[in-house]
């Protein structure tokens, strides 16, 4: 089975020769742009003998809207137009994209790290200007929400339509529970979030919804549960949420994780040993259908690729039966 079919065999609860993993991590700082970024995602690929490749944004995280740094009032926010599809922000992440999937020749699938619009919002300026300005005008801010869904909804369509992505990983945050209650995250940021996954559902029936964890604060994670995604992932130990807990909350889709990403976690800092007994217990835990092993969000950028390579390794000891 290639690795292709035995990922899209999780993403549809089927039964597989062996459950697929997939990890990823932020690339050194001199690799965020250009060839080095892309030699790099192919190199650990082979390296490491993952299942699948989750394609780093790197580079690309601050949304440059040249209106952001005219923003003062909270009513600037209605200024704001959508960069479009010639703006490097946009072409540059679908060419990073387009050469990767060319180097992968159809090996395995490609899934590329975007953004929500609050999130491109928060670090394009910073979280006490963004939600000191919800607070006084939430209409101006939504407005200007809407405007980056526009952009990240298109650079989604072309990372999946020209790039070839198998589809997006979307990474939804800002639900922790300090922030907003349940009803104000509906009320202000899932509209933003759904314009953009519903786009690119419209373009591949295969993209990931990543419920992040960032900053090791629960989040009220309800407020993703209907979010219409084929996988879903997110931090299993800041939410006190395992794989067969979160599956069934998820309404029975395909689930990635199992492994705590922070430097005090067993991938990070147990023994090989270790590792591969953590991994086969995930395995008798959680089953072998609808899983993909992976971590609870992107791994330390020092890490050790042994470490990957460890799972890997034990999965393709442990992972073949239920």
């Amino acid at each position: 089975m290639t690795k292709t079919e035995r990922l899209m065999k999780a993403f549809e609860n089927e039964k597989a020769d062996r459950v697929p993993v997939g990890f990823w991590f932020h690339l050194p700082e001199d690799m965020e742009l250009d060839q080095e970024c892309v030699d790099a995602h192919i190199d650990y690929f082979h390296r490491c003998n993952v299942d699948m490749v989750k394609i780093m944004c790197d580079g690309y995280f601050d949304y440059p809207n040249s209106i952001i740094s005219q923003i003062k009032e909270p009513e600037d926010w209605f200024k704001m137009i959508p960069m479009g599809q010639d703006h490097p922000f946009i072409t540059g992440q679908v060419k990073r994209a387009k050469e990767i999937v060319k180097r992968l020749d159809g090996e395995a699938c490609a899934f590329y790290n975007v953004f929500c619009p609050m999130s491109y919002l928060r670090f394009a300026t910073s979280d006490e200007l963004l939600m000191n300005h919800l607070r006084q005008n939430p209409e101006a801010v939504l407005y200007a929400m809407d405007v980056i869904a526009q952009d990240a909804a298109l650079l989604s369509e072309l990372l999946i339509r020209e790039a070839g992505c198998t589809g997006i990983y979307y990474c939804v945050q800002n639900a922790e529970e300090y922030r907003f209650t349940a009803e104000e995250y509906r009320k202000y940021v899932r509209p933003g979030d759904l314009k953009v996954l519903e786009h690119a559902n419209r373009f591949s029936d295969s993209n990931i919804l990543h419920c992040c964890g960032w900053a090791g604060d629960k989040n009220r994670v309800e407020v993703w549960q209907d979010y219409p995604a084929k996988v879903i992932n997110w931090a299993t130990f800041i939410e006190d949420m395992d794989l067969t807990e979160g599956k069934a909350f998820f309404g029975g889709r395909c689930v990635l994780g199992g492994f705590d990403n922070r430097p005090q976690g067993v991938l990070c800092s147990g023994t090989k040993e270790e590792v591969e007994a953590y991994t086969a217990a995930l395995l008798e835990k959680h089953g072998t259908r609808g899983v993909v092993i992976g971590a609870d969000c992107t791994l330390p950028r020092n890490i050790d690729l042994n470490r990957i390579s460890w799972v890997v390794e034990a999965v393709g000891k442990y992972g073949r039966g239920e």
